[in-house]
């Protein structure tokens, strides 16, 4: 088998990571507007960024000339609805623009509801924690439906629940920088609500027939050998039930319908009728395998070598996860598998000849996208791959140092080169994958 003649080539980004214009037009302060001072690396923050809210023509113009064929973005909330009841129709128009721009250049819009930045409107309510956030999130994303759906068919509603909650409210390394491990109930509950509410109203209102999923992440685990019980020793540890960072936390109540055993005294089964909203795939971000974290308790993780590969962000470079989750996930939820995001962070600059050569990152897709085509080979219904990320951007805490994307942003002036990874995937999308 191959990949299919429809298979969505694309590349994703996040709303606060590359629009800047963060006051333009109206917009309102999210918590990563308003929140991050004293958090990001250099004192950075995404005020400017990458300027795609006033350059996102010339964007496209780059993604038509890669050959993308699908561009997963996101909507921002407080861009849309800056104050709570007041809808910022200046907002409205920029995501209206940019799909009328993408289609024109040949390009399925692939939309994101929620990409982190919180309105501060619901954060000064509580947040996540406030009770009444899902409806919130369900007026919001109706406005969006009624403004995109004519031309908009896939849909993702909320983006990695694990690391918004996890990081944000738990580990207090992204914003709103908390440690709140006693919310855990509220929060994972409205999150979910949240989700399930949207995919109601995305199925109520929708003007195009809609394809509708959600972007977690996930602990995630690959056999340490191909055998029969190595195999299930991964696949248990993936779905490992008590974990808020882990996989079946947040996928099981969507995608099954099921209550994990560590949200038993959270969630009963009428919020399932809330939550479990049938989707049409099974969307998923993955950047690496979690066989060489280091344990909870600040022990040594003895599968960690000197010197093994890793990327700039220091996570290790195992591309078999991406032959084994999406045949994981296929095997537990039973839909078609959408990888949402995979790519690495690299140590780019534009060099003495003008490029920016990016060899690691070539190599790095190379061996990552076989794994999906293994995994197509083996009868798993994989419908596209988004890399992460299209352009360099805001690494959220990490603020500009970790260089993502396709595209060199140089910061200063905001000139944009495609990296010779751009041209690399170029070839992969025009050959259909069969030049690995």
């Amino acid at each position: 088998m191959s990949f299919s003649k429809d298979f969505l080539w694309g590349a994703a980004t996040a709303a606060y990571q590359v629009e800047g214009g963060y006051l333009d037009d109206g917009k309102g302060p999210g918590i990563w507007d308003a929140l991050s001072e004293g958090h990001i690396v250099h004192g950075d923050n995404g005020n400017v960024s990458a300027d795609h809210y006033h350059r996102y023509k010339d964007d496209v113009a780059l993604m038509k000339k890669i050959g993308l064929k699908s561009y997963r973005f996101s909507v921002s909330w407080p861009r849309v609805i800056p104050e709570e009841g007041k809808v910022n129709e200046k907002g409205l128009a920029f995501y209206s623009d940019l799909v009328d721009e993408l289609l024109a250049a040949k390009i399925e819009p692939m939309v994101t509801l929620f990409h982190w930045n919180l309105p501060m409107w619901a954060y000064d309510k509580g947040g996540w924690t406030w009770d009444g956030v899902s409806d919130a999130f369900a007026d919001y994303v109706k406005i969006v439906v009624d403004a995109l759906s004519d031309r908009v068919q896939y849909w993702m509603t909320i983006n990695e629940p694990q690391c918004f909650i996890g990081a944000g409210y738990l580990g207090g390394i992204h914003a709103p920088f908390l440690q709140a491990i006693d919310k855990v109930p509220e929060l994972t509950k409205n999150t979910l609500y949240a989700h399930g509410k949207a995919v109601s109203v995305i199925r109520t209102h929708a003007k195009k027939t809609p394809l509708i999923g959600f972007a977690p992440t996930g602990s995630y685990f690959t056999p340490e050998a191909d055998t029969p019980t190595e195999i299930e020793k991964a696949r248990c540890a993936t779905y490992e039930e008590t974990m808020p960072f882990g996989c079946s936390w947040w996928m099981d109540p969507v995608l099954l319908g099921t209550i994990p055993s560590g949200l038993q005294n959270i969630l009963r089964e009428d919020d399932m009728k809330i939550i479990y909203q049938p989707l049409d795939f099974c969307g998923f971000n993955l950047y690496n395998s979690n066989n060489y974290n280091d344990p909870f308790d600040g022990g040594k993780n003895p599968k960690i070598y000197s010197g093994m590969p890793r990327t700039a962000m220091g996570w290790p470079i195992t591309p078999e996860a991406l032959y084994w989750i999406p045949r994981f996930h296929y095997e537990r939820y039973h839909l078609p598998i959408l990888i949402t995001e995979n790519g690495m962070a690299n140590i780019d600059f534009v060099m003495s000849d003008g490029k920016v050569h990016d060899p690691q990152r070539i190599d790095y897709m190379r061996r990552y996208i076989k794994e999906v085509k293994r995994a197509i080979d083996d009868g798993i219904p994989v419908i596209g791959y988004q890399y992460w990320s299209l352009m360099d951007n805001f690494e959220w805490a990490e603020g500009y140092d970790k260089r993502f994307g396709l595209i060199y942003v140089d910061y200063q002036t905001l000139k944009r080169t495609l990296k010779d990874s751009a041209h690399f995937y170029a070839e992969i999308i025009r050959t259909n994958g069969e030049n690995l």
